[in-house]
């Protein structure tokens, strides 16, 4: 019995309805990271790259680029595939994709294509806009690329675990809120740690004397 052969349009189709979605709030999805990040610009560039200039010979405004670009593929790549796969059976038409002659690689194949690719478009998004307020030089654009989709499609696997694991919307954000939320602060105060010549004599100097 020979193997059953690929079905490329019915992840087509699944491809393409995801894709559909993600055009009729075309404006909301792109409009809230750029939004975010020239607030980003705004806020955090005038408020530490005025004392934070350099780091590591790269000005402070071109330094959090990748952080903001990477923040947002995390986000969106969680997002998108948790919710393209847990809004079927919200609506209980999960079972006309469980009837569709499609496996389990190709479901999983058709969603999560889908959600990498609409993670990636806002993190290329997000450069473009970062490209208003600094200057941002890339050596390897080729290597950039690839690094993204690898990271989208390994954090939309991921997201779509959890999209089959949630039983409703509110345990959609657990994960999100609970590892991809608090990384920005835990990367900014590692950060903050090796760029202080002597955090520690910083720390000691700040305590107010006794005497």
């Amino acid at each position: 019995m020979s193997a059953a052969a690929f079905n490329a349009r019915g992840v087509w189709a699944i491809y393409k309805f995801e894709m559909h979605r993600f055009r009729r709030t075309l404006w909301t999805g792109l409009a809230v990271p750029v939004i975010t990040t020239s607030l980003y610009f705004v806020v955090f560039g005038s408020a530490i790259g005025s004392r934070m200039t350099e780091i590591g010979g790269v000005p402070y405004g071109s330094f959090i680029v990748p952080g903001l670009m990477m923040l947002s593929l995390f986000t969106e790549s969680i997002f998108n595939a948790s919710f393209g796969i847990h809004m079927p059976r919200f609506t209980g038409t999960i079972y006309e994709l469980l009837s569709a002659p499609l496996s389990a690689f190709e479901t999983v194949l058709g969603y999560v294509g889908a959600a990498a690719t609409k993670s990636m478009i806002v993190a290329l998004v997000i450069l473009a806009t970062a490209n208003l307020f600094v200057d941002v030089h890339i050596e390897h654009p080729v290597a950039m690329l690839a690094y993204l989709l690898l990271v989208a499609t390994t954090f939309c696997l991921f997201g779509f675990i959890v999209g089959i694991w949630a039983k409703g919307f509110e345990q959609l954000q657990v994960i999100p809120l609970l590892i991809v939320t608090p990384s920005p602060s835990s990367a900014a105060h590692s950060t903050r740690s090796r760029c202080s010549p002597n955090p520690g004599a910083r720390s000691r100097s700040s305590i107010p004397s006794s005497t």
